[in-house]
């Protein structure tokens, strides 16, 4: 296993914190880390609200590189509630694809960190509306 994925491991695993902030709003249950293509990471958690307001790890962590002047990203990582490493949603993989339509079926997907099995986004999402 390459040793960026270690370092995201641990850059996600320093910032999943569950917890209740209110009545409605729980967060930190889920962390992402993205390495960006400057090879940097970002990292984000879910903020999951009573209504459609929350967030995805994975959207956050992307947003956060946004956020930093970056667009383009080569390795997602994400950490379950169960302290596992768990493959992108949907709604994560359809934000991908729209920042990166050229090119995201290369974008490297780490779904077994025990065994560091990775896939790409192209293989977990072949065809898309795009």
């Amino acid at each position: 296993m390459e040793q960026i994925w270690k370092e995201m491991f641990q850059a996600a695993k320093a910032v999943r914190n569950g917890r209740k902030i209110s009545d409605c709003v729980d967060a930190g249950g889920v962390a992402a880390a993205i390495l960006s293509s400057s090879d940097t990471i970002y990292v984000g958690v879910c903020v999951d609200t009573c209504a459609t307001l929350g967030i995805c790890a994975e959207r956050n962590a992307i947003f956060n590189m946004i956020t930093n002047g970056e667009q383009e990203m080569k390795k997602v990582l994400a950490i379950g509630a169960d302290g596992k490493v768990c493959a992108p949603c949907g709604a994560c993989r359809e934000l991908m694809v729209q920042l990166m339509p050229d090119s995201y079926q290369k974008i490297q997907v780490m779904v077994d960190f025990e065994t560091g099995k990775t896939v790409t986004l192209g293989e977990l999402t072949p065809q898309w509306w795009i």
